[in-house]
């Protein structure tokens, strides 16, 4: 199975964050083909490495890495990752890590 894991730094303001990634980039980003699973963690989240102005983590899982591949080229890919623009400006805002799990 493929991940992309998206970590979101405190946005200055928090209820226009919320109100545009819940109601826009969630929705566009459900539409994405071959999308399996969307899932978030919401603030507080807590860190042991003393990372503390993390708000917001989402993962997308995949089948595989191509399969994720396919649909971040896709119209809809192209999209969402324009609409991140709006939620994160500035990559330091953002970080995104994709890659492929194995159960152990």
């Amino acid at each position: 199975m493929a991940k992309m894991t998206v970590i979101y730094r405190a946005p200055a303001d928090k209820a226009a964050f919320e109100q545009h990634y819940f109601n826009v980039h969630i929705p566009l980003a459900k539409r994405l083909p071959g999308l399996q699973k969307y899932e978030i963690s919401r603030s507080p989240i807590m860190s042991t490495t003393g990372h503390n102005k993390v708000f917001l983590i989402g993962n997308l899982y995949f089948e595989d890495m191509e399969t994720m591949r396919q649909a971040f080229a896709s119209e809809i890919g192209k999209q969402c990752a324009a609409d991140r623009r709006i939620l994160a400006p500035n990559d330091d805002d953002v970080q995104i890590y994709l890659y492929d799990t194995t159960e152990v």
